[in-house]
């Protein structure tokens, strides 16, 4: 795990001292090496810059830029079958001077061209390649979109990072925000690919590789692998028994592949199923004890502690558990504009960073089990889409979407206890119009409908294009299930839990990586049945099966609890002083870009004890905290 970054100046204004800066502000995602290199022409400048975190060979053999030949390489990633795929390279004449993966990575595209190596590979990564012999820079991003890549297009000049904050080090880089972003930020909480905060600044779509000419500027996108892919083929002719036999045995081989390091791997663990999943299959197969790492809270609400605990219990790991407080996070708050560059609503941020601080005090790689909700059907948004579009009958739904559409929900009177009634009103009244599952699944994962939007922000924004939109390429294999379950992978699981666990992990110089996210074991769950994922009101129903069979299923029977911070009553107590500084008239005036007045109308609700939608608060907070670290 490393960070990369780099540029091509076709006005040949750049420099090394600049792509040292760049690499040097990514130094937590590699503490342990750096390198840089330049390569200049008469028309073109391509800096190659590389921050590394030793996981695999940590000798200097492992150092990058990577040269062979013609080509030249920085890597970020891991990739898990190298060994595999370094002893076909083997058979056919390659040799080998280091134990890396990076070195497999550039033989690999030498011998077969990028596209066919690519196809070849199990694991996370993105990296830059320049191929002086086709004078071509390829930018390539894996499957899943575990690990980031970030490139800044703007005239002559072309700059790429693990991070957005490196582009910052470049004096050609111009930090015009992008209005339409920041539209869907208050919308889902994040910003979806290939979208950033930024004007001329976008994130490489998982699956992707960018192929740029450097002499003429021409850049070309290719896709090389895409879940819907999967998700269109025909559904597996397979009976139920015989389905739980093959995924247990390829989840094992995923989850053992990812625990191939030269340093120790521990495994975050909250006891539900999706961890309880991998700590249970590697347990059971390993001969000595893995190291477990969970985040409890004082709230009883929150607290999955004593669940890990138990299941840490029962499998026999060496488990580790931190409560957090209101004071960790205060200390944690002020560091998020720094370690997420671009606006990132998730409140989850504060406990995946203590995990991580806490983990990296045993190991230097730990396993996250994310994706098992959006493979298996775990969120109850998918359930409830389902619910809300298909009890009532549709001339029925339309009806009332037409009533409520002309009804202000302002108008009804309420208690002051009553949640967040105006946005639930709005987007029931979406739901209905829509009459639609997997459009309802949409709706459900927003925390403002446009209305809101166009009420916070004042500047000219419009809606832009992402994966929500892209239900139209999944064809008649899938239901509404498969559907939800196929855009989720390509929306929240890749640009809000994958970026969360990238940047708390790297924070600390931890290496985070995904199990549940080998692209076999993705490809072969998205072609079951969705009745294997949710039957008669039991979701992630197979994954259950599997782990029941592992673990006493009265161990693992509790309400389903998402990671989140008791945050509701923090904001307007112990750390009140950060809502009125942040969301005082006097700073949501800034630029106007926001409309203060709207914007107050809820800080003023939420201090005033109304049950509105903190996480709403959350957003702005963090928004505003942006603003004035980067801005």
């Amino acid at each position: 795990m490393c960070g990369i970054a780099g540029f091509l100046d076709r006005n040949c204004n750049s420099s090394k001292e600049i792509l040292i800066n760049m690499t040097n502000s990514l130094e937590n995602r590699g503490p342990d090496d750096h390198g840089h290199v330049v390569i200049e022409s008469d028309s073109y400048q391509v800096g190659l810059g590389h921050r590394r975190l030793s996981i695999i060979d940590l000798s200097q053999f492992g150092h990058q830029p990577y040269t062979f030949e013609h080509l030249q390489l920085v890597f970020n990633g891991e990739i898990y079958n190298y060994m595999e795929v370094r002893e076909q390279l083997t058979k056919v004449g390659y040799s080998f001077q280091s134990t890396s993966d990076t070195e497999v990575i550039i033989k690999n595209i030498h011998y077969k061209g990028l596209k066919n190596a690519l196809a070849d590979f199990i694991g996370m990564f993105a990296f830059a390649l320049f191929d002086s012999s086709t004078e071509k820079l390829f930018l390539t991003r894996d499957r899943a979109g575990v690990k980031p890549l970030y490139y800044y297009h703007k005239d002559k000049m072309l700059l790429f990072a693990s991070e957005l904050k490196a582009f910052h080090q470049s004096p050609r880089f111009e930090k015009a925000l992008n209005t339409d972003a920041l539209s869907l930020y208050f919308t889902y909480s994040y910003i979806p690919v290939p979208h950033t905060i930024f004007q001329n600044a976008y994130k490489l779509e998982p699956g992707h590789y960018l192929e740029v000419s450097v002499s003429t500027g021409e850049l070309k996108k290719e896709k090389y692998w895409d879940i819907f892919d999967a998700y269109n083929k025909p559904k597996l002719n397979i009976d139920y028994e015989e389905a739980k036999e093959e995924l247990t045995k390829l989840m094992l081989d995923s989850f053992q592949l990812r625990m191939v390091a030269d340093v120790p791997v521990g495994i975050f663990l909250s006891g539900g199923y999706d961890s309880t999943a991998v700590a249970a299959l590697l347990q059971q197969n390993s001969s000595s004890k893995l190291k477990t790492f969970t985040i409890g809270f004082e709230d009883k609400g929150f607290d999955e502690a004593p669940y890990a605990r138990k299941v840490a219990d029962y499998l026999g790991t060496e488990h580790h558990e931190h409560y957090c407080t209101y004071k960790d996070a205060r200390d944690i708050i002020p560091k998020i504009p720094e370690i997420f560059d671009e606006p990132f609503g998730d409140n989850s941020v504060i406990p995946t960073l203590l995990v991580s601080q806490m983990a990296v005090k045993e190991v230097k790689v730990a396993l996250s089990a994310d994706g098992g909700d959006e493979l298996f059907c775990g969120y109850p948004k998918f359930t409830n889409a389902l619910k809300y579009t298909g009890k009532i009958p549709k001339t029925l739904q339309k009806a009332a979407s037409g009533v409520m559409s002309m009804v202000n929900p302002q108008v009804f009177p309420r208690k002051k206890e009553t949640y967040n009634f105006d946005q639930r009103y709005l987007k029931m009244q979406e739901i209905w119009q829509n009459q639609d599952p997997v459009e309802a699944m949409i709706t459900i994962s927003k925390f403002n409908v446009k209305s809101t939007i166009d009420d916070w922000i004042l500047a000219e924004h419009k809606d832009a294009i992402s994966y929500f939109k892209s239900s139209n390429s999944l064809n008649r294999e899938n239901d509404a299930i498969n559907k939800m379950l196929a855009i989720d992978y390509k929306t929240f699981l890749l640009d809000n839990n994958l970026t969360k666990v990238d940047r708390c992990t790297m924070s600390v110089s931890l290496e985070g990586r995904e199990p549940f996210l080998d692209h076999r074991l993705n490809e072969m769950i998205a072609q079951l049945p969705s009745s294997y994922k949710y039957h008669d009101g039991v979701t992630k129903r197979i994954l259950k099966d599997i782990v029941h069979n592992a673990v006493p299923k009265n161990l693992m029977e509790r309400p389903k609890m998402g990671f989140v911070v008791p945050i509701m009553d923090w904001f307007k107590n112990d750390l009140k002083e950060i809502t009125t500084n942040y969301l005082s008239d006097e700073k949501l005036k800034q630029d106007d870009l926001l409309n203060y007045k709207q914007i107050g109308k809820l800080r003023d609700s939420y201090l005033n004890g109304t049950a509105e939608n903190v996480q709403r608060i959350w957003h702005l907070l963090v928004f505003q905290m942006w603003r004035e670290k980067w801005m």
